[in-house]
């Protein structure tokens, strides 16, 4: 279950202040719901693409004992 800020207080917001686990949540819930997105949603989604790739992308740069290699959300 995610556990962060809304997309009301988000959206309030710049991309560049979200943490990568609302950046990962956001991502994959957009990339659920893309055949019903009207075009307010598909900017959203794909400046949360963008923002992802701007930072190089979600996965970790290395695992240690408490974290894996991907980001989690939940």
């Amino acid at each position: 279950m995610y556990v962060g800020r809304d997309m009301t207080e988000l959206s309030m917001m710049s991309k560049k202040a979200w943490k990568d686990s609302e950046l990962a949540f956001y991502h994959h819930s957009f990339q659920q719901i893309v055949p019903y997105l009207n075009a307010e949603g598909q900017t959203i989604h794909r400046e949360i693409i963008e923002e992802i790739e701007d930072r190089g992308g979600l996965k970790r740069q290395e695992a240690d004992w408490t974290h894996g290699t991907r980001v989690q959300y939940d």
